[in-house]
């Protein structure tokens, strides 16, 4: 029962991270092409550094920018921060309700560190902080040197790829890294952000003139959110693509994806302001396409070499059928493929592997996940050997 309301309940919050970083997301892309996008205004009022023409549902909207204000505040303003927090509450509470509640099934992978349960959940943690407080330094040290801090938060981005995979199974380094970016970004708004808004809002009513250094820190903050956006759902949603996340070379496809990512946000930002830089569409596209050439197989699965002579070799035989290797498949994929797992309260993506029939249907996706990827057990949990991935191979290539 409890395995139940735990997973209907991480359902719950991934709906809701979902719809939130929906809003989120919208909301700062819209504010960018509004930003980017203003022309000098015709009638020049008290402030009035810009503004905006469009037409929409029926009808015509005037968007105008003062800076550093109107000559007037408004009774009411609009605080752009709830979609981030909710985002990011939401967010870390699906991590910690599925990754950090289970880390021998979703943190730990021997094979990369040889971590306890505790110890891989308080690095996920560390790493998410750590994150923050050395991007944060970076900003306070650098900040009025535009150039020179682009190339260090890059760099801390291609470091944090690499740390997160030598430390923890590759599905959970793509999603930490993509949650220590998210981090960073509510971050901005939380401690950066709104406090500076807060704080010229209270100074001009007072009559006094705002500390300018608010509102370039808000902007700077703001822009590289832009940037981290496209790059942090590429990590989030790669934890559903296996070939990315099991790569020898995870840490450098991870990175260079995320950097494809952020060419392509760029190109849309210039956009808006009358730009078209094909080349950085063109030069993302190209580097993505490149990336799925370096991760394709070699050879097509009847060209697979499957060792014949193994361990297990008269166990299973040179061509085990399928009966000879359910075995395996229930010492080895019960707990989690199966009508009542042990490990969760429901088979993840509804594969059931109780019998010869539904293995024989899912023979492919068996083959890809254990001989191919080698990323199940999750982390090895059940200490599958190289023999046993071997005979399941050799099935595999005697099917047909």
């Amino acid at each position: 029962m409890l395995a139940f309301w735990t997973e209907a309940a991480a359902f719950l919050l991934r709906w809701l991270h979902v719809v939130a970083a929906i809003a989120w997301i919208g909301e700062s892309f819209y504010f960018v092409a509004l930003d980017r996008g203003l022309k000098p205004a015709k009638v020049g009022a008290q402030g009035l550094s810009g503004e905006s023409w469009s037409v929409h549902g029926g009808g015509f909207y005037l968007k105008q920018k003062f800076l550093p204000a109107p000559a007037e505040l408004p009774a009411e303003l609009h605080w752009s921060k709830w979609k981030s927090y909710t985002t990011w509450l939401s967010g870390f509470g699906l991590l910690a309700l599925t990754y950090l509640l289970s880390p021998e099934l979703y943190l730990v992978d021997r094979n990369v560190a040889d971590l306890s349960s505790a110890t891989a959940v308080t690095a996920a943690i560390v790493f998410l902080v750590l994150a923050w407080f050395l991007y944060d330094l970076m900003c306070k040290l650098f900040g009025s040197r535009d150039r020179l801090l682009g190339g260090l938060v890059a760099a801390m981005t291609l470091a944090l790829c690499y740390v997160a995979t030598h430390l923890f199974a590759g599905r959970a380094a793509f999603l930490l890294v993509g949650a220590a970016l998210a981090t960073i970004m509510s971050a901005n708004v939380f401690f950066v952000i709104i406090p500076g808004q807060k704080r010229m809002v209270a100074a001009l009513a007072k009559g006094e003139t705002p500390n300018p250094r608010d509102g370039a820190n808000g902007k700077q903050r703001s822009v590289h959110n832009t940037y981290f956006t496209l790059p942090v759902v590429f990590a989030m949603l790669s934890t559903h693509y296996g070939t990315a996340y099991a790569h020898d070379h995870n840490w450098l496809v991870l990175a260079v994806a995320m950097a494809a990512a952020a060419m392509i946000r760029q190109f849309f930002v210039l956009w808006h302001s009358g730009e078209r830089a094909w080349r950085l569409l063109s030069a993302g596209a190209l580097i993505l396409l490149g990336l799925l050439f370096w991760l394709s197989p070699i050879a097509s699965n009847d060209q697979v070499a499957v060792p014949s002579h193994t361990a297990l070799a008269d166990v299973y035989g040179a061509h085990p059928d399928t009966a000879a290797i359910m075995p395996l498949v229930h010492t080895h994929c019960s707990g989690c493929h199966a009508a009542r797992p042990t490990l969760m309260a429901s088979a993840p993506k509804g594969l059931i592997y109780d019998t010869p029939a539904l293995v024989e249907t899912y023979a492919a996706l068996i083959h890809k996940q254990v001989v191919e990827l080698k990323v199940m057990p999750p982390g090895n949990m059940t200490q599958m050997t190289d023999a046993e991935r071997a005979a399941i191979g050799r099935w595999f290539v005697s099917r047909d």
